[in-house]
This record gives structure tokens, C-alpha cells and sequence, in this order.
């Protein structure tokens, strides 16, 4: 779980923040005043301050924030200056934007607020649609509306060139306050809600911040994502009356609460309108008691009356977001937030302390029971020797009394005393009948100026909303504390002592913001029942403790091993059987499932070596025949997980070339991990291997996302007789994941389906391996998330428009991405029962192309290319997606924040002496990063390090001599130049032409070797790569049908190939090995097939096992027969059999 924040206000204006893994309250000391209310998202939190004023507080990360400013020059040929900036009359301006309608010139751009800086200056842009420009940028065209191209040509009368400049926020991990805007707000701002952020992921980081003023308005703040943090201006939102506090969710879910007591819900939320459309009333939970407090989620609405009741709103969601009635709950609060995953959290109404409400999950959004949060503050006395600075007067929201008692006592035991200052902020002109003044109890000491070291100031003041006056009343005098009925009062201590609390005092909250703060019903939170221990322990106990547990384990050793070793051994060998039934995949036609006796014999020697034999009895006409394999000739088990059989695979060589695997299936999912689990054990025991891979291992990850690594024989890249990869032996490692990158000095990382970074930590097992398969220790819990997509197709009639009436010929209704299968949103599954689902349907706009504002897409017939715009289309396609969950255990550990899409580690020597390693990676967002302080002590690295770039990247591959290849999102190829162990980020991107009308996707570097994989499949290497040119000279295609690249230390390389033949089908997804690569060849001569289908992924860049030179005969004398079978070779041809 990655690790995130709850935000805290107490009553005397103090930010504070509480660790998802901590047991810590930590004061945000950067805030120079007090704040009233906080709100908080995962990347950021605002905040009202004293001086009513709205400041945000961005969270510190590797990842900048930078905005790119662009502006075009565009020039027009004529005769006698040639291109110029002399323009004609009807043609755009000389610096406009992209479209030529704004006047842009350079000296017009200015950073929006303090908050920002220059990154550096002005530069031309040289990239043309993923192909380099001529020097200066500039592309031509015949006239400014039409189309540009980088050639220029005999005809070309205009041209343009892209300037680019960034800037970039500076005010990370403190309180910047907000610019204002053109026009002044009439009144300031009395409460704040953010969140908004799942109604649509692009802009990025996009966010909805609403606002209360004083004089009850509501306002919307424009213009909020990732790369303008501070949004853009206030919009004023029409309301049926006045409005007291607001709340907005995660989603489309907006409720305010009015002054009469009412509640109100924003309707209309959507996409395209994330302000929404209209404001619906619904009636207080109680009728004679009115509503002062609402807090909504993904799906639920909680709400508090003036009596700090707590109601629960039932029937809440995006389709019905009125709900359909309260439900009354258990305990008194003042205030109460719905933080992420539904979490709710509240603020008694007695003891001030917060509250989280255990027990809520997606099947109970109701949640079982309150808990107060007890961990300590770090100004605490008690728990550490630090304290607060003198504070000023905080303005805190709170509806109810300060009790005081315990403030009072506190001064009787400090010199130093206190005085409480009541600021009545928000007193209404016109109270409503019935209403009575807000007042807290004061401790009635009186402070002389000679005490107080300077005059007396009033004790007491009111502040009107149009004017701020000081009324000076008696002093001394003890105030009785009045219940309140509205949030608009605000409750105020000012002090001058170092801590305002006693020393065995819980601090009072008053405001608290879970926005920001991931919990779900599994997570463990160490935020309750917090007690400090202190154990005094001498080294004097610890020396005789350890004396004592030596003499014990010496006593047993010689009792029940010494007093025995004179017995012969009683079996020298030992046979053992387990049997069961399965289901076989029959091998001839017709292929079906059919129940089979399933037997492992096990047997072990003298010596200790074991071996086994596996044996499937079956029915053939009435016959029993049997089918078996020796334990010693399995390759690997691969589990095969759907959504109807439990069902996993076994190869051996042999049925690795035929690509027809022993496929079983058991009756349940636990009684196929026990089978997995017992048989990859006897594998691993037959070969005599055991613990943790081997740092020149080989990992590989299949479609599915199991994991797999096989221990590489030195004679695996030998020449001219390399070991068959068919016979290379894959066990399993505990965990989930879609890519693994590693290197020959055991560092490891890996990325989920979520784009979470993962770092291998030693260990070995997890997942289905349990007892003395696995390890004990270095083993931890893994959870990925992924997407589920469907389609939902129409045809255009002339009757009744687009309907799901398709022709007979057409895709179903509801398919997948083929259109082969038919999926529906009823018996559509998660991909195996491993998965389960954590969201609903919902359309998917982020599709490539585009689409309308209901999610659809358009083509002239199904198979055609689909566009965002219907013209003269006559279908269109509507594309849904749910995400699923798995939870599973394995040698991985989590490295957040930031998600990844790529990663990539230097490929060291067999004896290599780096201190640190390089790795380079690519948020999912398209960023480059390098990691520092990535070691073999401490794999996973210190901090990210951003390397700035014009576009977004995919993929990126560092080379043995720390050459950095990257492929962009536009499939363009860059050098990164100047990468030293003294500039681990380089200096500047070089621009590589791309292979002609290709994309690429993908990139690999080995030793010398450059390799690459554009979006055909086609795969590449780079010509004329040396030492003092490593930007290379030209592509040379090697072969097709390949999705992915791996180019190890020694140049060695491997793939995953599709479409290799089999013996009965065409098999995708298959590891292939380069054979003859060595440094007069790097490019090779052939493929070998080993293990396939299904996989997706392989790394051998751990692998710099220097192959045994072997002596060739000489040609005089005969040639000796070959060990090995002649093997399908091929010379610099397709990667298939076919």
C-alpha cells in the first residue's frame, strides 16, 4: 500500500499531518499563520488561512511540475527578401499560436504567480512529427491553412517553426498562496472542498475545488490539473439560497448544506461539465433539527444535525445522487469527511479527538464502529524533546463548545498564562429567529501589561463582515458556553507559551481532510492504541540471556544428535506416491477435457539426489493407457488461469518444439496450487536447485503476469554448439507483475499492470509456494490493479439511426477488441478467479483517435480505422473498462511514489567494481527519469532524478557503457549524450531518425549492440554504433513478428516472438534466442525456439557469463559428429517456422 497522508487542523490554527505508515502527528511547520480549514487530494492540499485567504500546498516529488509555452513564427516567401516576417494583410500574425488567430509574441509570456521560474530560454523546436528538421525548425507548406511538411519544396510559400519554453513550480511542500484574479472576490471564503479527479483522468491531474464565501455564495475554480496547479480563476455558481459548507467526492458527487439547514445536491456533473447544471433540495435528516455539516464519497453521503447527530444517506451513486433516505448512526461528532475508498473519519463532539469508522467496505459503506486515532503529536513532550513555537491567533470551524477545563488547570502549573480570544467571524446582520450568540468559555485569568510584558488586548471582539471593529469588554469576567446551531462560528485560542497543551492532554481537533489519505479495508494502520514503551536493557542481562539460550540448544543438539551418530542409517533410499484426479486436455482430435488418474512417484537415493516420474492414466476405447514424464525432463509449469478451468500446463523439450504442452485442470484453485507447488518443488530437486535466483539469471513474465526465471548454462551462448533454450529449466517466483528488468550484480526491478514500481529484495517463493519452497523472511504482500475492456458496437440505419441491429455478417454487439467473442457486461469475468472486481463499468474516453462527448467512435465498417468525428460514418464503437484487483505475496517491495511505464538498468560485467548502478525509467506519464543511489546494498535507490524532454517517452534502454536509448510516444528514436558516472543524467537529447515509415516502440542496448522493435513488428538494428560515433548510421531490419527485445551484457539476443509454428497451430508470445551473435556478427544468423506461448516479456541483460571457447578441428583432420540434434536454423530470416 503505497503510503499517504490524513490532514489535521486543531483548534488553534495548526496543520497537521498523519502518515498512512506512521504513528506520528507532524506538524507542517512551513505555515506561517494559522489555517481554518484544510482539504486535501493525493497530490496536493488547500487550505483557508486566518487571512481568509486560499493556499495550496503541493507535495514535494522527483517529478516536477513544468508547463511547456509554445508560440509559432511564421514567415512568407517573396521575390526579393525571400522568407521574411513580412506578411500580407490577410495573413496570420508574426508570433501566433498554433491556429494563427492569437497574437503570441515572446516578450508576452510571463509566469502566472511567485510560485513559478523560468526553466531556461527560448529554443526552437527541431522535431517534426517524430522525425528530425532541417537546422532552425522550420516546416513549409504552400500556404499557411495547409498541410506542413519538413521538405521544403518549389512551391513552398510560407513557414513556420515551433519555440518552446518551460516553467516550473517551485513552491513544492509549502503553503503558496493563491494569485488573485483580475476581479476581486467580494467576500472571502469561509469553507473549501476539493476532488473531482475520477470524473475524468485527462487533463491530467485534473481537479474540481469549490468554495463558500461569507455571504453564503459558491464558487468553482477553473482550470486545475497537473500542470497548472493553482488553476486559472473563480467562477460563480448559481445558488437557490445561502450555503454554509460545502463537500465534493472523488467523483461526480457535490452536496452543500444551507443555512436554513437544508441540504442541496449538484446535479449535471459530467465530463464535459464538471461544474454541473442545477442544484436539487433534499429535507435534514432530522425535520425539527437541521442539518450544519456534509461529507460525501465515491457512493455515500454522511451528514451531521445542530444535535452532532451522525446520518447516513442510503441509495447513494452517480446515477441517483439524491440517495433515497438517512439512516441514523451511532455517536456524536462535529464535524465528519469521507476520505478515499468511501473511508470516513470525524471529529467528537466531547473529546475533540478524531475518529476513523472501521469496518467500511464496497458491501458495507456503512461501516461497524468508531475508533479514536491515538497516535501522538511530535510537539508532544512526552514523546519528544522538540516543542511548538510561539503561535498566533488561529481561526478554526467548528460547530459546538471549546471546553476549556483542562486549560485552566494547566495554567495553574505553568508561569506562563493564557488568554482565549472568541472571534466571531461570520456573525450575521439578520440572525435567523431563534438563533443565539456563539460563545466559549474563558479561563477568566486577567493578564497585567506588566505580566503580559506589553498593554492589554480586548479579550473579547466581534468582526462584522464589513468592517472589522474592536469592542473592548471588562476583563476577568467567566463566560458561560452556549450550544450553536451553525457552522459559521469560529472558535480562536491565543497564546504565548511554548506548548498549549499540558503534557498528558490529547490535542483538540477541529478540522480533519482524508482526501488524500488510501485506506481500504485491508490495510494495516498502526494509529490505534499507540503506547510508548521504554525497556531498559543492560548489556550485562543481554550477555547472560544469549549465554543461557547457547547452553540450551548445546544440551538438545547433544541429546538428540550426539547420542545417535554411532546408528547405521536405517533407509538408504525412500519412494513415495501421491495420487489424485484431473482433467487431461486429450492430445488428438477432437481436443476436450476428459477425467484422468494423475500420479507423482518421488524417489530419493543414498546420496541424497531425488527424482520423480508423473503419470496420467486415462481411458482409450475402453483401454487404460497411461502418459508419463520424468521430473528431470520438465522445463516448467505454468499455471493457464480462466474463468472456467483451474487449469495449468507442463512442458518438456519435446513439447516445447511442438508447442502442445501436458495441459491438466483440477477441480478447485487451492488444489491446483498444491499441485503446482509439490511438482515445482521435485523439479527443483531433481536439478539440485534451491533459494533465491542467481544474479546472471534469466527472468521472463507471461501474459498472465506470473513470473519465471531459469539459471543460464555456460554453454548457453557458446559457438559455434549453444545449449538448446528449449531445455532451459523456468521456476516460478512469488509475485505479479508485467515487466522485470534486472543485472548481473542481482539488482532487480519489476512494474504491475498499475504502473507500480517493485524492487526484488532477495527472497525466493511467495504466492503459491509455502513451508520450505519459500522463504520466511523478504517476502511481502503484492497488489496489482488492471483494466477489463469491452466494446459496444452499432450500425447506422436510415430508419432508426445507430441501434445494436448489426448486419449478419457484423462483430457482436458487445465484443472484445476482435469482435470474435462476445462480452457483455453481465457475463463478462475478471481474468481468473484470482481478480476480483473493485469498480463498475464506465466508459472510456482516453481511447487513441479520440471520441464524442458520449464516449463513441466512428468508421466507414468495423474493421476500419475509427474517428472521433461521425461525418459519413456508418458505424460506431463505445468502449468500457472495469478494474480489477490481485492480492498476492511475493520477494517484491514496493518503491512509491511515482508509477512507472519502463525501466532499465546498466548491464555490468561478470566482475564489475560499480558503486553505484544507473537506471534509467519512464513514469507513466512519459517522463525520463534516472535513480540515484541504486546500489547492491540498497537496490532500491535514494530519489529520482527528472531529465527534462520535449515529449513524452515509452521506452528507454541503457547500454554497458552507459549509452542511453529512448523511443517517444510518436515513435521516434533519441540519444541521450554525455551519460558518466559523473553526470548521471547526461547532457542533451540527439535526435535518431527512425527506420523509413515506421514507429518504433521499444529499444534495447546491449554492449555494443543497438536493438529495436517498431509498431509492426518489424525488429531493427543500429549500423556503425562505435565509441566515438554512438549515435550509429543507419537501421538495418533483422526480422518480424516480434513484440518484444532484450539485448544482454555480451550483446546476446533474445525475443518474443509471435506466430511460431507449432505442431498444431501457430503459437504467440514465444522466447526465441539469437544464435552465431558474436563481435565480427552481433547481428547473428538464426533463431532457436524455446518456451512458448503466452509469454510477453524477457530480460537477459543479468547474464554476462563469458561462453567456453572451444577449439575448433582443424581442417585436415575428419569432423567429428555432433552432439546435437540438427536443429530448424534459419540466416537472418523471419522468426517463424512458417
Amino acid at each position: 500500500m503505497p503510503v499517504s497522508l490524513l490532514w489535521a487542523v486543531d483548534v488553534y490554527g495548526r496543520v497537521y499531518s498523519l502518515s498512512t505508515a506512521g504513528q506520528l502527528w507532524e506538524q507542517c511547520h512551513d505555515a506561517q499563520m494559522e489555517f481554518k480549514r484544510v482539504t486535501a487530494a493525493q497530490q496536493c492540499c488547500w487550505g483557508i488561512a486566518c487571512d481568509n485567504n486560499i493556499y495550496l500546498n503541493v507535495h514535494a516529488s522527483d517529478l516536477p511540475v513544468r508547463y511547456q509555452e509554445e508560440t509559432y513564427e511564421n514567415q512568407r516567401w517573396n521575390p526579393i527578401d525571400g522568407f521574411s516576417d513580412r506578411l500580407l494583410p490577410s495573413d496570420r500574425w508574426q508570433w501566433s499560436d498554433v491556429t494563427g488567430l492569437q497574437h503570441q509574441p515572446l516578450d508576452n509570456f510571463r509566469i502566472p504567480s511567485d510560485s513559478w521560474e523560468w526553466e531556461g530560454d527560448w529554443y526552437a523546436d527541431e522535431n517534426f512529427e517524430g522525425e528530425p528538421t532541417e537546422k532552425g525548425g522550420w516546416t513549409y507548406a504552400i500556404d499557411f491553412p495547409a498541410t506542413y511538411t519538413k521538405d521544403k519544396k518549389w512551391n513552398s510559400c510560407v513557414r513556420r517553426r515551433r519555440w518552446l519554453r518551460y516553467r516550473r513550480y517551485k513552491a513544492m511542500d509549502t503553503w503558496a498562496k493563491i494569485p488573485p484574479q483580475q476581479t476581486t472576490l467580494p467576500d472571502p471564503f469561509s469553507d473549501i472542498s476539493c476532488g473531482g479527479w475520477e470524473i475524468n483522468e485527462e487533463p491530467r491531474g485534473r481537479l474540481s475545488l469549490w468554495a463558500v464565501s461569507l455571504q453564503g455564495k459558491v464558487w468553482f475554480r477553473e482550470g486545475i490539473y497537473h500542470h497548472n496547479p493553482e488553476g486559472s480563476f473563480w467562477e460563480d455558481i448559481p445558488l437557490p439560497g445561502e450555503v454554509v459548507q460545502i463537500s465534493c467526492g472523488p467523483g461526480d458527487l457535490v452536496w452543500a448544506v444551507l443555512w436554513e439547514g437544508q441540504l442541496m445536491v449538484r446535479e449535471g456533473i459530467s465530463r464535459d461539465c464538471p461544474k454541473g447544471t442545477t442544484w436539487a433540495v433534499v429535507d435534514s435528516p432530522n425535520p425539527d433539527v437541521g442539518a450544519t455539516h456534509v461529507a460525501v464519497g465515491n457512493n455515500v453521503v454522511w451528514a451531521l444535525t445542530k444535535d452532532n447527530k451522525v446520518w447516513f444517506r442510503r441509495g447513494v451513486n452517480s446515477h441517483n445522487p439524491c440517495g433515497s433516505g438517512w439512516i441514523s448512526m451511532v455517536g456524536e461528532m462535529i464535524m465528519i469527511n469521507v476520505g478515499l475508498n468511501d473511508q470516513v473519519l470525524g471529529i467528537g463532539s466531547q473529546d475533540r479527538a478524531v475518529y476513523f469508522r472501521q469496518g467500511v467496505t464496497s458491501s458495507e459503506l456503512s461501516g461497524k464502529t468508531w475508533r479514536a486515532i491515538t497516535v501522538p503529536r511530535d510537539g508532544d513532550r512526552s514523546h519528544s524533546s522538540a516543542s511548538a513555537g510561539s503561535l498566533q491567533s488561529a481561526g478554526c470551524y467548528f460547530c459546538g463548545e471549546v471546553r476549556a477545563q483542562s486549560v485552566v488547570s494547566d495554567n495553574q502549573e505553568r508561569p506562563q498564562e493564557r488568554a482565549f480570544l472568541l472571534v466571531q467571524l461570520f456573525w450575521r446582520r439578520n440572525p435567523s429567529p431563534g438563533e443565539e450568540e456563539i460563545k466559549a468559555p474563558c479561563a477568566g485569568v486577567a493578564i497585567s501589561p506588566s505580566q503580559s510584558g506589553g498593554p492589554l488586548d480586548p479579550q473579547w471582539s466581534n468582526v462584522d463582515l464589513e468592517e472589522a471593529q474592536g469592542h473592548p469588554v471588562q476583563t476577568g469576567a467567566v463566560l458561560d458556553s452556549a450550544d450553536t446551531c451553525s457552522l459559521s462560528s469560529v472558535a480562536t485560542y491565543t497564546l504565548a507559551m511554548e506548548d498549549p497543551y499540558g503534557a498528558d492532554e490529547h490535542p483538540l481537533w477541529a478540522w480533519v481532510s482524508g482526501g488524500g489519505c488510501s485506506v481500504d479495508s485491508h490495510s494495516q494502520l498502526n494509529w490505534f492504541n499507540f503506547q510508548s514503551m521504554n525497556l531498559s536493557v543492560t548489556p550485562a542481562q543481554t550477555a547472560a540471556w544469549r549465554r543461557q539460550i547457547f547452553e540450551q540448544l548445546s544440551e538438545r543438539t547433544k541429546r538428540e544428535i550426539d547420542n545417535f551418530r554411532h546408528y547405521e542409517q536405517a533407509i538408504e533410499q525412500s519412494v513415495w506416491v501421491k495420487k489424485g484426479t484431473m482433467q487431461w486436455w486429450r492430445d488428438w482430435k477432437p481436443h476436450k477435457w476428459i477425467d484422468v488418474h494423475f500420479a507423482l512417484e518421488q524417489f530419493s537415493g543414498s546420496e541424497g539426489n531425488k527424482d520423480g516420474i508423473l503419470f496420467i492414466y486415462y481411458n482409450f476405447y475402453e483401454e487404460k493407457k497411461y502418459l508419463h514424464a520424468f521430473i528431470n525432463e520438465v522445463t516448467i509449469l505454468v499455471p493457464v488461469l480462466n474463468d472456467s478451468k483451474h487449469s495449468f500446463a507442463i512442458y518438456t523439450p519435446e513439447r516445447t518444439k511442438q508447442r502442445w504442452p501436458i495441459r491438466l485442470a483440477a477441480a478447485t484453485e487451492l488444489e491446483m496450487q498444491d499441485w503446482l507447488a509439490l511438482l515445482s518443488d521435485s523439479c527443483c530437486d531433481s536439478r539440485v536447485i534451491q533459494g533465491p535466483p542467481s544474479k546472471q539469471a534469466i527472468w521472463s513474465v507471461t501474459c498472465k503476469g506470473d513470473i519465471f526465471v531459469s539459471e543460464p548454462s555456460p554453454s548457453l551462448e557458446a559457438m559455434p554448439y549453444p545449449s538448446p533454450c528449449d531445455q532451459m529449466f523456468w521456476r516460478q517466483v512469488g509475485g505479479h507483475l508485467r515487466v522485470v528488468e534486472c543485472n548481473s550484480v542481482g539488482i532487480v526491478w519489476g512494474i504491475g499492470y498499475d504502473h507500480t514500481a517493485w524492487v526484488y529484495t532477495g527472497g525466493y517463493g511467495g504466492g503459491i509456494f509455502q513451508g520450505l519452497s519459500s522463504s520466511t523472511d523478504n517476502i511481502y504482500t503484492q497488489v496489482d490493479a488492471k483494466s477489463v475492456y469491452i466494446y459496444e458496437n452499432q450500425r447506422w440505419n436510415p430508419v432508426s439511426g445507430y441501434t445494436n441491429r448489426g448486419l449478419p455478417t457484423d462483430r457482436y454487439m458487445w465484443s472484445d477488441a476482435s469482435g470474435l467473442h462476445e462480452c457483455t457486461k453481465t457475463n463478462m469475468k475478471p481474468p481468473s478467479p484470482q481478480w476480483t472486481w473493485v469498480s463498475d463499468w464506465a466508459i472510456d474516453y482516453s481511447v487513441s483517435g479520440g471520441t464524442d462527448r458520449e464516449g463513441w467512435q466512428y468508421a466507414a465498417d468495423f474493421p476500419f480505422i475509427r474517428l472521433r468525428f461521425m461525418g459519413t460514418c456508418e458505424q460506431c464503437v463505445f468502449l468500457l473498462h472495469r478494474k480489477c484487483k490481485l492480492t498476492t505475496t511475493g520477494p517484491w517491495q514496493e518503491i512509491p511514489p511515482i508509477s512507472l511505464s519502463d525501466v532499465t538498468i546498466l548491464p555490468c560485467a561478470a566482475q564489475s567494481s560499480v558503486d553505484v548502478v544507473p537506471l534509467w525509467a519512464i513514469s507513466n506519464k512519459g517522463d525520463v527519469l534516472c535513480r540515484l543511489g541504486v546500489t547492491t546494498l540498497t537496490p532500491a535507490g535514494s530519489s529520482w532524478l527528472h531529465v527534462g524532454t520535449d515529449q513524452p517517452f515509452k521506452s528507454i534502454s541503457i547500454g554497458a557503457a552507459s549509452q542511453v536509448w529512448a523511443i517517444a510516444k510518436d515513435g521516434s528514436a533519441f540519444y541521450r549524450g554525455s551519460v558518466s558516472p559523473q553526470s548521471p543524467a547526461g547532457d542533451c537529447w540527439y535526435h535518431i531518425p527512425s527506420p523509413a515509415k515506421q514507429k518504433l516502440k521499444q529499444v534495447s542496448v546491449g554492449r555494443t549492440s543497438v536493438y529495436t522493435v517498431d509498431e509492426n513488428g518489424n525488429l531493427w538494428y543500429r549500423q556503425g554504433v562505435t565509441p566515438s560515433y554512438p549515435q550509429g548510421s543507419s537501421w538495418e531490419h533483422i526480422s518480424n513478428n516480434v513484440r518484444k527485445v532484450s539485448v544482454g551484457p555480451l550483446d546476446q539476443v533474445w525475443i518474443i516472438a509471435d506466430k511460431v509454428q507449432g505442431s498444431q497451430s501457430l503459437s504467440c508470445g514465444t522466447v526465441c534466442h539469437r544464435l552465431g551473435v558474436q563481435p565480427m556478427e552481433p547481428k547473428g544468423q538464426s533463431w532457436d525456439y524455446g518456451i512458448g506461448g503466452g509469454w510477453d516479456h524477457i530480460t537477459v541483460r543479468g547474464n554476462s557469463m563469458e561462453p567456453p571457447r572451444i577449439h575448433l578441428p582443424s581442417l585436415t583432420a575428419p569432423a567429428p559428429q555432433s552432439p546435437l540434434p540438427v536443429r530448424n536454423k534459419e540466416v537472418n530470416g523471419d522468426a517463424v517456422g512458417c
